[in-house]
């Protein structure tokens, strides 16, 4: 079974940049940790303080794995503590979630129905 990790950022809309820097940081460090990162997404239009992040893994027991290594990586830490001092993000929401078959990764069908 794979559950993912869905988690709803509130940052602070005058950081962003600082929150994508942060975002690009874990691009490096939740695989290398044993995550399976979907992605980060930035508010393009409409509200400006909400930003969201995807991660997957094959179980909990996986997240938990991750969670520690996250734990002794020196530099998801430091990521941690920057973000943690520019007060980037506000609040987070975490929620685990698991896909409906048949409903993610579905390609878009040309043409369409008449």
């Amino acid at each position: 079974m794979t559950v993912t990790c869905f988690i709803r950022y509130e940052i602070d809309p005058h950081q962003r940049e600082a929150f994508k820097e942060y975002a690009e940081n874990w691009g490096r460090i939740i695989p290398r940790c044993g995550g399976r990162l979907v992605g980060y997404f930035l508010p393009y239009e409409g509200t400006n303080n909400v930003a969201w992040r995807l991660i997957a893994f094959d179980s909990l027991a996986s997240y938990e794995a991750y969670r520690k290594k996250l734990k002794a990586d020196p530099e998801a830490r430091k990521n941690f503590t920057t973000a943690e001092a520019k007060r980037v993000i506000l609040r987070e929401e975490r929620s685990f979630v698991e896909v409906v078959d048949g409903t993610f990764g579905v390609p878009a069908v040309s043409g369409g129905a008449t």
